[in-house]
């Protein structure tokens, strides 16, 4: 364990005493739902730490994100703890039922193999449907209420380090060298700042791209979550407030090019196909976008006075619908470190410190990441024997209520060993 030195606690008095413009103890790269989330749950913490999030893109692109997103019932639990939840619960819309199909496109039916209760407890559902711009706004509120600077605009250009127990020295893009006892990497999984820490990934791409779109549809959805495993991946709708649904939409690289440069008439011929007419006339609302797919996973999560954090360590495939809370795990884990060795008078950036975040967030990823892997290979397929043996496994899970709460609890974020504030409890 790390012992506090004289000089690593008259570091932190100097770097929290000084404004934002030239010292911070935490500089956070990235203002997306992960970044702004770690910066909150540190704040909230305690306030005392100074904290800064510089991010590249400019002022108010977040309000245009037309996306949105499954929070988990552990990830709500850690939003309400921060006190942001109140205000989000107008926008979300709770995953009440979940059903899980196994077909080709075009059978004319396709059959119910697994069907899952949507509540973790009464009154609690495992999962919430909300916004991106909802949830990015209600971070940004919670963070300037507790002090935390955000500066758009701005991007971290390399860093270098000074003496032992010394703050690293980070440029900016617009010119600015900043002081920070503790650099956070929540840029994505292209993380720009992973590569210049040196950190290594594994990574393959499965050739394949994620279409999101949003549904509005006659008939009201009535809370029910939908995954339809197709031969080239599976294809989920997502409740949204009114008579709208998400669509995350897989398929392979050459046919979602194919399909997003086709027009609007094509388009809605292909999805009425995936989506059915259940819910009645469909149509899309709003852009369509698409994402290509693959696994990433970095070898290290953190270095001397570096941590990464969200798709920077870790970016994996949608069919569980885990790659945010994932993140939001991170969040905790790393705010819950810092501020541990913060009370007793640890430097929060040494690699020690980190090591102790990087042990609890390492195998959980690498699991979900390998589980991802294998029910993509095995469900983004048309080999007819692997289909009747993963059809009968579905089957048999649906009858084994245990089995059942279990993968409910897992989706959740509420099995294993959990940060406090995804317990819903103080840091």
């Amino acid at each position: 364990m790390a012992t506090a030195t004289p000089r690593a606690k008259s570091a932190s008095k100097k770097a929290s005493k000084k404004s934002g413009a030239d010292a911070v103890d935490v500089l956070i790269a990235g203002a997306g739902y992960v970044g702004l989330a770690t910066a909150a749950a540190i704040a909230h913490s305690a306030p005392h730490i100074s904290i800064r999030v510089v991010d590249p893109a400019p002022e108010g692109v977040w309000k245009k994100d037309g996306r949105a997103s499954a929070i988990a019932a552990a990830a709500s639990r850690m939003l309400a703890e921060l006190g942001c939840w109140d205000t989000l619960l107008e926008d979300a819309e709770p995953i009440r039922e979940m059903i899980v199909t196994d077909s080709r496109t075009g059978d004319p039916t396709r059959p119910v193999f697994l069907t899952f209760d949507g509540e973790v407890r009464p009154g609690e559902p495992f999962a919430h449907m909300l916004p991106n711009a909802a949830l990015n706004g209600a971070l940004r509120e919670t963070c300037g209420a507790c002090g935390v600077t955000i500066s758009q605009g701005v991007a971290v250009s390399g860093f270098s380090e000074g003496a032992p127990g010394a703050p690293l020295t980070v440029a900016l893009t617009n010119g600015e060298e900043v002081k920070a006892r503790l650099l956070v990497a929540a840029d994505g999984v292209k993380s720009a700042l992973r590569g210049l820490a040196g950190i290594k990934t594994v990574h393959w791409d499965y050739g394949q791209m994620g279409i999101v779109a949003t549904i509005a549809h006659e008939r009201p959805h009535e809370g029910r979550a939908e995954e339809h495993f197709l031969p080239a991946g599976p294809f989920a709708t997502l409740p949204l407030k009114g008579n709208r649904s998400s669509i995350v939409w897989t398929e392979t690289k050459e046919n979602a090019e194919r399909l997003l440069a086709a027009d609007d008439f094509t388009f809605d011929i292909e999805l009425e196909q995936r989506f059915g007419l259940k819910l009645g006339d469909i149509r899309v609302e709003g852009p369509k976008r698409a994402y290509p797919l693959g696994l990433t996973l970095a070898r290290d999560f953190v270095k001397p006075r570096v941590a990464l954090v969200g798709d920077a360590a870790h970016g994996i495939h949608p069919i569980a619908g885990q790659g945010l809370n994932l993140g939001f795990k991170d969040a905790a884990a790393l705010a819950e470190t810092i501020v541990e060795a913060d009370r007793l008078g640890l430097d929060i950036g040494a690699l020690d410190v980190l090591q102790r975040y990087e042990r609890w967030r390492r195998f959980d990823t690498w699991q979900m990441g390998v589980t991802t892997d294998v029910l993509n290979r095995m469900f983004s397929n048309d080999f007819t024997p692997l289909r009747a043996v993963r059809d009968i496994g579905l089957g048999l899970v649906d009858r084994m209520p245990g089995m059942k709460n279990f993968l409910i609890s897992q989706a959740a974020g509420l099995s294993g060993p959990a940060p406090r504030l995804l317990r819903g409890e103080p840091i």
